[in-house]
């Protein structure tokens, strides 16, 4: 994609679109998307502030909590509710922590792209070296999981101005970076499209816990009021709505209960489509409601 002043995509107003109908007509096409993830303990872990030397070793640590218990919390939580994660996974996982991915392939949940490692982002590589990182992580879920991911999401939601060729050239049909919007919509990359499917840095628990200080209890009321407001709207015409977490941060064992409580105030209203990311995209694909 060559730099451009606004994105590779019409500005068209939520007032202005084709009706887009879910399954079964819900109202609201609902995903949860768990962040698993690997740091290694030889080199930077992105925090915010400045930079501890390397080994991080509290840093690295906390995160490492999340695949030795949080992630299995979570997993507990969303099974509990039929919910199947769609999780954006470093590929470097499947060998630090192969045990967490085969549950994952065992619950049937979606297995999306995520960099390699979350310490190595895009936005830090020259063209050639992103693009073998792309290709290489989608390789390695593959080789692992016999299925090829067709979602991505960068590290730290970063781009630059190749990714989007790469990930079309690599076989990715939608990419959950560009947090612009409540409804998915297509992208025109030279005449090559790729979805985009709404995500949130709203409702995410770095920012509500790591920078906002958010007490659970808050969190599950945004969550809340977040589902409130794009149910109500998605009579009209139907919603996305996302919830973003990770292991290391809302897997620990006094903010899991709010998840399980707001995933009890979603799942006890009608008209709402629990689904994995490719499932929101493939039916907007097959829709003919695209814009």
């Amino acid at each position: 994609m060559k730099p451009q002043r606004y994105g590779p995509f019409p500005y068209v107003p939520i007032t202005q679109r084709p009706k887009i109908t879910w399954p079964g007509g819900a109202r609201l096409a609902f995903w949860i998307i768990p962040n698993v993830e690997f740091f290694p303990l030889d080199e930077t872990v992105p925090v915010r502030g400045p930079s501890a030397p390397v080994p991080d070793v509290p840093n690295w640590a906390q995160r490492d909590y999340g695949a030795r218990i949080g992630i299995f919390r979570i997993m507990e939580v969303l099974n509990r509710h039929g919910i199947r994660g769609s999780v954006t996974l470093n590929s470097e996982v499947c060998d630090a922590y192969p045990y967490v991915v085969e549950e994952m392939m065992r619950l049937d949940w979606e297995i999306m792209g995520h960099n390699q490692s979350n310490s190595r982002l895009l936005n830090g590589l020259g063209p050639e070296a992103e693009r073998e990182l792309i290709l290489g992580a989608l390789a390695r879920i593959e080789e692992f999981t016999g299925k090829r991911p067709t979602g991505w999401l960068g590290s730290g939601l970063q781009e630059t101005w190749n990714t989007l060729d790469y990930l079309i050239e690599a076989g990715i049909t939608y990419v959950a970076d560009w947090t612009n919007d409540d409804q998915p919509y297509l992208m025109d990359v030279d005449g090559k499209q790729i979805a985009s499917i709404p995500y949130s840095r709203e409702i995410n628990d770095i920012p509500q816990f790591e920078v906002h200080n958010r007490t659970p209890e808050e969190f599950d009321q945004m969550i809340r009021r977040q589902f409130d407001t794009l149910y109500r709207e998605g009579e009209q015409s139907g919603r996305v709505m996302a919830i973003c977490i990770h292991p290391f941060l809302i897997g620990l064992p006094h903010r899991i209960e709010c998840l399980n409580s707001a995933l009890e105030y979603i799942t006890g209203h009608d008209g709402v489509w629990c689904a994995t990311g490719n499932e929101i995209i493939e039916h907007y694909l097959a829709s003919g409601q695209t814009f």
